[in-house]
């Protein structure tokens, strides 16, 4: 295995993924783009955590196969210098492979639990985790332990929908009432938190409205067409500000056409450069941890879907990074 650094915990260098020009990237290990496991580092500052979990899906079922696939595409990525950021984010911060949360598959709330104590013993031991879901219901265990150890957060949440209904069929705990809990729970700043990316039919005219009683603004996802980039960016600058910052990303905030692997596609939603370059955007904010979910490989065409997700992922560690207070690693 080719390493950046010493493993036997001598330095403080961090030991990056294995090269793709030492090993192939279809070969070596299964890990995120070939990552170090956690129990093979010293000291990590940011961990890949897998949650394949998703009994709270109420449309098409597949996304606890979602860690599986963006593992697998992620092995596409070249991770050793990103020029946007300008970071080299595998040598200048500890980066390791968590593993998968085992999820009870026929509890929601036992899955919950589950999820949360792992984020929460593993936020003792690092400073951020990027989640790979899963569906959308592992936002509240997650939100929980972030909250546990950093307080409330503002929330940024990109999505096709709200995810602020307050139950399907009775249930509390799904994938589209993540958002509802995380307020009844005050797990994040209602002053400071937003949607981005919303569109298509509700179940109600009275959604919006009850969702902005909860705390969020939104940007629907027309705001592209007509504001641009640019325009998105600035709002969640300046609603965000300098509080602690979570990232919920659903996949199916893209078009279909470049997220077609996923649970409850919607048409008309942003393109793959629309949300990388909003990412980009956000580059200097307090981000603290954040999750990617709903990709469910068995419905994508050639990997496209897990690809993009793939690509967040590895956008985050470098947007993790870029916070001016994370550039020196800790003695």
């Amino acid at each position: 295995m080719s390493t950046t650094g010493d493993q036997s915990g001598n330095d403080h260098t961090p030991v990056g993924p294995v090269s793709g020009t030492v090993v192939p990237r279809y070969a070596g290990p299964s890990t995120f783009a070939r990552l170090p496991e956690l129990r093979d580092v010293p000291r990590c500052d940011l961990a890949i955590l897998g949650v394949p979990f998703d009994a709270g899906t109420s449309y098409r079922p597949g996304a606890r196969f979602g860690p599986m696939g963006i593992r697998q595409a992620s092995r596409h990525l070249r991770t050793n210098y990103h020029p946007a950021y300008g970071t080299e984010p595998f040598a200048e911060q500890q980066v390791a492979d968590a593993g998968d949360v085992a999820c009870n598959p026929y509890s929601i709330e036992e899955a919950i639990g589950q999820i949360q104590d792992a984020a929460n013993g593993l936020l003792g031991q690092v400073r951020g985790i990027v989640a790979m879901g899963g569906d959308h219901t592992i936002a509240v265990p997650m939100l929980r332990a972030v909250n546990h150890h950093v307080g409330p957060v503002a929330l940024v949440h990109f999505d096709a929908h709200l995810d602020t209904w307050d139950t399907y069929f009775g249930a509390p705990y799904t994938h589209g009432t993540p958002f509802r809990r995380a307020a009844e729970e005050g797990l994040f700043l209602d002053d400071a938190s937003m949607h981005v990316g919303i569109r298509g039919p509700l179940y109600s005219r009275d959604d919006l409205e009850r969702d902005e009683e909860l705390g969020f603004k939104v940007v629907h996802c027309d705001e592209f067409q007509t504001e641009g980039v640019e325009h998105v960016v600035r709002r969640i600058r300046d609603r965000v500000g300098d509080h602690p910052l979570y990232l919920s990303i659903d996949v199916d905030v893209l078009d279909p056409a470049h997220a077609p692997g996923t649970g409850t596609p919607e048409i008309a939603g942003m393109t793959t450069r629309e949300l990388v370059g909003v990412l980009r955007g956000l580059a200097g904010l307090n981000l603290v941890s954040a999750d990617v979910v709903e990709v469910a490989p068995a419905y994508d065409q050639a990997e496209i879907t897990s690809l993009a997700a793939a690509t967040v992922v590895y956008e985050l560690t470098n947007l993790f990074l870029a916070n001016p207070d994370r550039r020196q690693l800790p003695s």
